[in-house]
């Protein structure tokens, strides 16, 4: 008996190729984005499942470093997860929704309120700046010139600090001084007494001064002689004061003479009468002038630069020292309110030498006691000059003799 065979055709399996291929081709692409989604979500997947387990990151807040375990995946939610606020001044390391790794260091800098006084207004600012300087910097506030900062530019930030700026300005101004003329009397020996002729008249001087004025924020704080002009020299007015001594001749003697005649006639010879002279004093005669006695001086009178003066005590060993106005601090009014004058200024101690009263310093002359000063102690003289080259020059002097004299300046007799 034979067996029956199933008849393969060649249509039957081309048929089933046909159809495996057009299924194929037909779902191709579906699987190809089944698979992608697959790949995707299992990504997903891990990457929760990773941000999800605890992580290590350390926050470093205003240089204090803490540690914290947080399952958070963003550093926002971390903060939150903390409680940690933050302003909008406030610099953080890294965006706020970034995402957090395992071991991330977040710096967060704190903005602090600072105080800031310039140019008339206050405003205060959140920085995160370090120093004075560079708040001001990030402020737009520039520095100019001779402006000062208080505190310094260099003084670190710590928190509700105050900034003030004050805008210095200077001006330089010239002021005109009219300087009176001295009257010197000179002796001339050779005009008699009470002869006294000018020989040079006087003639006031002009000195300019050049002075620098300070005003802080618009306000008038100090001023300085930064430089003087002598535009016409002072001429002083010269008197010669006759002291040749007049002599008065004295008036010449006359003695009247008596002539007595007398005129006997004799009868026995007519002679002629001798007439015999007899001259003698007359009682009504004048007397001889004596010269009047020559005064003697006192014990407190001495004569200087052609001048007796009286005086009230002598001060020894005297040190002396000069000062200028163009030194820095020192002003041209005195402590008795009047202007410094060089050849006449001195600067005293009122316990030994009375403000007003007039010395004669040896080697130096008449001067009067107008100024104070905080090292004149004692026996101990501050001569002023106009020129500080001039007071430096001076330098130091010691055992000088001064004659105390009183409120009024010896003149010529």
């Amino acid at each position: 008996m034979g067996i029956f065979q199933h008849e393969e055709t060649h249509e039957s399996q081309s048929s089933s190729m046909s159809y495996a291929l057009r299924w194929k081709h037909e779902n191709l692409r579906q699987l190809m984005l089944a698979a992608i989604g697959a790949i995707a979500i299992t990504l997903l997947v891990m990457l929760v499942a990773h941000n999800r387990a605890g992580k290590e990151v350390h926050l470093v807040v205003d240089g204090r470093i803490t540690t914290v375990e947080t399952h958070e995946a963003l550093l926002h939610e971390m903060l939150d997860e903390q409680a940690i606020s933050l302003k909008p001044q406030d610099e953080v390391s890294m965006p706020l929704n970034g995402v957090l790794q395992d071991g991330d260091r977040i710096i967060i800098n704190r903005a602090v309120a600072v105080k800031i006084t310039a140019d008339g207004k206050q405003n205060t600012i959140f920085t995160t700046q370090d120093t004075v300087g560079d708040v001001l910097k990030e402020s737009g506030i520039s520095i100019k010139g001779d402006d000062t900062v208080v505190p310094s530019l260099k003084t670190k930030i710590k928190g509700e600090d105050e900034i003030r700026i004050v805008r210095v300005s200077k001006q330089t101004v010239q002021e005109t001084e009219n300087r009176a003329f001295r009257v010197i009397k000179t002796a001339d020996p050779s005009l008699e007494k009470g002869d006294n002729r000018v020989i040079q008249s006087g003639k006031p001087g002009v000195v300019v001064h050049h002075i620098e004025k300070v005003y802080e924020d618009g306000k008038f704080v100090s001023k300085k002689v930064i430089k003087k002009e002598v535009q016409r020299k002072t001429k002083d007015k010269i008197i010669a004061v006759g002291t040749k001594k007049v002599v008065v001749p004295d008036p010449p003697v006359v003695e009247p003479v008596a002539v007595e005649n007398t005129v006997k006639k004799t009868a026995a010879a007519a002679k002629p009468v001798t007439a015999k002279a007899t001259v003698k004093s007359s009682a009504s005669a004048q007397p001889v002038k004596k010269s009047a006695p020559v005064k003697e001086k006192a014990n407190n009178v001495v004569s200087r630069a052609g001048i007796d003066f009286e005086y009230k005590k002598v001060l020894n060993n005297v040190s002396m020292t000069a000062y200028s106005s163009e030194e820095k601090g020192i002003g041209t009014r005195t402590a008795s309110g009047t202007r410094v004058t060089e050849g006449r200024t001195i600067a005293v101690d009122p316990n030994v030498i009375p403000i007003g009263w007039w010395v004669y310093i040896e080697g130096i002359g008449f001067r009067r006691a107008e100024d104070t000063g905080g090292a004149i102690k004692g026996n101990k003289i501050d001569v002023y000059y106009d020129s500080l080259k001039a007071a430096l020059n001076f330098g130091r002097k010691n055992g000088r003799t001064v004659y105390v004299i009183g409120p009024v300046k010896p003149e010529l007799n």
